[in-house]
Protein backbone atom coordinates (compact mmCIF):
# COMPACT_ATOMS: atom_id res chain seq x y z
CA UNK A 1 0.00 0.00 0.00
CA UNK A 2 1.79 3.11 -1.27
CA UNK A 3 -0.20 6.00 0.20
CA UNK A 4 -2.08 4.92 3.29
CA UNK A 5 -3.63 8.34 3.92
CA UNK A 6 -5.10 8.45 0.41
CA UNK A 7 -6.44 4.91 0.82
CA UNK A 8 -8.19 5.80 4.09
CA UNK A 9 -9.62 9.00 2.61
CA UNK A 10 -10.91 7.19 -0.47
CA UNK A 11 -12.51 4.33 1.44
CA UNK A 12 -14.29 6.61 3.88
CA UNK A 13 -15.36 9.11 1.23
CA UNK A 14 -16.76 6.43 -1.05
CA UNK A 15 -18.72 4.60 1.62
CA UNK A 16 -19.77 7.25 4.16
CA UNK A 17 -20.16 10.45 2.07
CA UNK A 18 -18.76 12.61 4.87
CA UNK A 19 -19.67 16.26 5.24
CA UNK A 20 -16.25 16.64 6.90
CA UNK A 21 -13.22 14.34 6.78
CA UNK A 22 -9.76 14.85 8.20
CA UNK A 23 -7.12 12.13 7.98
CA UNK A 24 -3.87 13.10 9.67
CA UNK A 25 -0.72 11.01 9.45
CA UNK A 26 0.71 11.36 12.96
CA UNK A 27 3.51 8.85 12.48
CA UNK A 28 6.12 11.61 12.87
CA UNK A 29 4.93 12.03 16.48
CA UNK A 30 6.00 8.48 17.33
CA UNK A 31 9.19 6.48 17.51
CA UNK A 32 8.91 4.91 14.05
CA UNK A 33 11.10 5.01 10.93
CA UNK A 34 10.67 7.92 8.53
CA UNK A 35 7.82 7.30 6.11
CA UNK A 36 6.27 4.59 8.31
CA UNK A 37 2.61 5.63 7.73
CA UNK A 38 1.70 3.79 10.93
CA UNK A 39 -0.29 6.22 13.11
CA UNK A 40 -3.38 8.06 11.88
CA UNK A 41 -5.98 10.34 13.40
CA UNK A 42 -9.35 10.36 11.63
CA UNK A 43 -12.18 12.81 12.21
CA UNK A 44 -15.27 12.03 10.17
CA UNK A 45 -18.69 13.67 10.18
CA UNK A 46 -21.41 11.80 8.32
CA UNK A 47 -25.15 11.38 8.21
CA UNK A 48 -24.40 7.65 8.03
CA UNK A 49 -23.76 7.83 11.79
CA UNK A 50 -27.25 9.09 12.67
CA UNK A 51 -28.74 6.82 15.33
CA UNK A 52 -25.61 4.63 15.34
CA UNK A 53 -23.73 4.07 18.59
CA UNK A 54 -20.08 5.04 18.81
CA UNK A 55 -18.81 1.45 18.96
CA UNK A 56 -20.73 0.55 15.79
CA UNK A 57 -19.39 3.67 14.06
CA UNK A 58 -15.83 2.67 14.90
CA UNK A 59 -16.46 -0.90 13.79
CA UNK A 60 -17.74 0.36 10.45
CA UNK A 61 -14.73 2.63 9.91
CA UNK A 62 -12.33 -0.13 10.95
CA UNK A 63 -14.02 -2.49 8.51
CA UNK A 64 -13.69 0.00 5.66
CA UNK A 65 -9.95 0.45 6.24
CA UNK A 66 -9.22 -3.15 7.29
CA UNK A 67 -6.56 -3.60 4.59
CA UNK A 68 -4.52 -0.77 6.11
CA UNK A 69 -5.03 -2.09 9.65
CA UNK A 70 -3.67 -5.47 8.58
CA UNK A 71 -0.61 -3.85 7.05
CA UNK A 72 1.17 -0.66 7.88
CA UNK A 73 -1.28 0.98 10.32
CA UNK A 74 -0.45 0.38 13.97
CA UNK A 75 -2.77 2.98 15.53
CA UNK A 76 -5.96 4.61 14.31
CA UNK A 77 -7.55 7.30 16.46
CA UNK A 78 -11.20 7.74 15.50
CA UNK A 79 -13.49 10.71 16.07
CA UNK A 80 -16.87 9.91 14.53
CA UNK A 81 -19.75 12.38 14.59
CA UNK A 82 -23.13 13.10 13.12
CA UNK A 83 -23.43 16.60 11.66
CA UNK A 84 -25.44 17.69 14.72
CA UNK A 85 -22.85 16.31 17.17
CA UNK A 86 -20.09 18.05 15.19
CA UNK A 87 -21.98 21.33 15.37
CA UNK A 88 -22.43 20.94 19.14
CA UNK A 89 -18.68 20.32 19.53
CA UNK A 90 -17.92 23.53 17.69
CA UNK A 91 -16.38 21.72 14.74
CA UNK A 92 -13.14 20.63 16.38
CA UNK A 93 -11.41 17.89 18.34
CA UNK A 94 -8.43 18.06 20.67
CA UNK A 95 -5.07 17.39 19.01
CA UNK A 96 -3.25 14.17 19.76
CA UNK A 97 -0.43 14.28 22.33
CA UNK A 98 3.12 13.37 21.36
CA UNK A 99 4.20 9.81 22.00
CA UNK A 100 5.68 9.29 25.45
CA UNK A 101 7.40 5.99 24.86
CA UNK A 102 8.99 3.67 22.39
CA UNK A 103 12.49 2.49 21.72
Amino acid sequence: MQDVKAFIEQQLSDELAPVYLSVLDESHMHNVPDGAQSHFNVTIVSDAFNEVRRVARHQRVNGLVAAALQGPVHALALHTFTPEEWKQKGGSVNPSPNCLGGN
